[in-house]
């Protein structure tokens, strides 16, 4: 295996399952340390058996993304420890419901919104000076084509990530003549347990598994990366300007 991200330090919230699990993999798997951020224990302990079996190392982090305070003690753990980051990779998210938008439970949408907009500002708000201390960081956001649809019924997921994406081209374009590069990936449709949720009905059998979609988010990570503000589209397997 290739160990280009030999001596890194790459984050990823939504380690557990799907897609963040399989990056967490890869990433370990290309000589980086691996800090995985989620909820579930168990799957934490599996994902760190795969990565010490294939020779690689990883950091487990259980917490729920919402908690902010932990957020900002995980910031001055990695600083105590690395004194850097170099990837960071915001892939945790709630799915809510699928309602209109006057049917939607005051706790689901501040869940929703909490996670995919104030848990990711509040992680560039601890990790930026890490970042900063990285000679190529890269941050990459996962969002959804429902922002740009504003797809029926989708409202919380179309709402919760256009806050994201704002979030994200700030970040960006306020860091634009750094070394740090900040992307968003949109991975369309995939096997996940998130889209079972979304589309009980559809045959998951046609669908991308999760380690399908690693290798394009890669590409984003890559200390040669020169792209910054942007949107990557897995299904067109290209880059778009906002």
């Amino acid at each position: 295996m290739n160990k280009e991200l030999e001596g890194r330090v790459a984050l990823v919230t939504g380690a557990p399952r799907g897609i963040g699990y399989q990056l967490a993999k890869e990433l370990a798997a290309r000589g980086a340390h691996v800090i995985a951020v989620g909820r579930t224990v168990g799957a934490l302990e599996e994902l760190d058996d795969e990565i010490q079996a294939a020779g690689g190392q990883a950091t487990l982090v259980p917490l729920d993304i919402t908690d902010y305070d932990a957020l900002d003690r995980l910031g001055a753990a990695i600083f105590e420890r690395w004194k850097k980051l170099d990837i960071l990779v915001g892939n945790a998210a709630q799915f809510g419901t699928l309602s209109p938008l006057g049917h939607i439970g005051i706790k689901d949408f501040d869940k929703v919104l909490s996670t995919a907009v104030t848990a990711n500002w509040r992680l560039i708000r601890s990790l930026d000076p890490l970042l900063r201390q990285s000679d190529a960081p890269r941050v990459v956001f996962m969002t959804t084509s429902h922002v740009r649809d504003c797809t029926p019924f989708w409202g919380l997921q179309s709402v919760s990530k256009a806050g994201l994406e704002a979030l994200a081209r700030t970040y960006a374009h306020e860091m634009q003549n750094s070394p740090l590069r900040v992307n968003l990936f949109d991975p369309g449709p995939v096997r996940t347990g998130f889209r079972a949720k979304a589309m009980p009905g559809e045959d998951a059998s046609k669908l991308p598994h999760p380690s399908e979609v690693v290798a394009d988010i890669l590409k984003l990570l890559s200390p040669a990366l020169t792209e910054t503000g942007m949107l990557y589209e897995r299904e067109t397997g290209a880059f778009r300007a906002f």
